[in-house]
């Protein structure tokens, strides 16, 4: 070795996971939502890569787009689009009486939380409107007759069984070969939280369709190497 000269690493160098730039998370970190801010780049980064598939970028439970911005700014940058599906009523969680109710979303016309409003200004602020499309319904419904592939499924709705296994089974056959499934708020252990998207990740595990590749908190990130769902 001459002299100077560093001893020679047989380690590959880690290549930093991509971010999204100071401006987007300064609106995502701003935006009306839960998704804390490390696991908002952990799904920036998997929407980045799944990006490079040329597919949109679909997710399933909008809220008022804290999580989409970061969607859409992957999708922008890769000239894709971000799909986002939500009937924007509020889950179980968010009604009255329950614990993340926010009296500020609920229309008063109609007495019923109503998060389209938020959402769309979330994004006019972001400057984001143009890569993102909204489709309000419910999941199942949508997911029926949607007929192209996906480069990347977030599931992030409803916390129940029925519609976590709802977003799962509607949207899981629309993911392409090497698409990744991203599932949030995953708790193995129910003293942390509800158990309803933890079974979706162990029965996309147990498919044989899904590899698991990344973990952050409570986000999970598979990627499709098999058939089925």
């Amino acid at each position: 070795m001459t002299a100077g000269t560093a001893p020679y690493d047989p380690t590959p160098a880690r290549v930093p996971a991509p971010a999204p730039s100071p401006g987007v998370l300064a609106a995502f970190e701003g935006a009306k939502g839960f998704m804390p801010t490390g696991e908002g780049l952990a799904l920036y980064a998997a929407a980045t890569e799944a990006a490079a598939l040329g597919l949109p970028l679909l997710e399933v439970g909008t809220y008022c787009g804290r999580s989409t911005i970061l969607l859409a700014d992957a999708a922008r940058a890769a000239g894709v689009t971000a799909l986002t599906v939500d009937h924007h009523r509020g889950s179980e969680e968010q009604q009255p009486g329950w614990e993340y109710h926010d009296p500020a979303v609920v229309d008063p016309e109609v007495g019923r939380m109503d998060t389209l409003p938020s959402f769309r200004r979330t994004l006019h602020a972001a400057g984001l409107e143009d890569h993102v499309v909204a489709i309000v319904g419910r999941s199942p419904q949508v997911a029926a007759v949607w007929g192209g592939p996906l480069g990347l499924v977030f599931i992030d709705g409803g916390h129940t069984d029925e519609h976590a296994n709802g977003d799962y089974e509607g949207w899981a056959p629309h993911l392409a070969d090497g698409g990744l499934l991203v599932v949030h708020d995953v708790f193995p252990d129910p003293a942390d939280g509800g158990q309803a998207p933890y079974r979706v990740w162990l029965r996309a595990l147990a498919s044989g369709a899904f590899t698991e590749v990344r973990t952050y908190d409570s986000l999970r990130v598979l990627r499709r190497t098999g058939t089925g769902t």
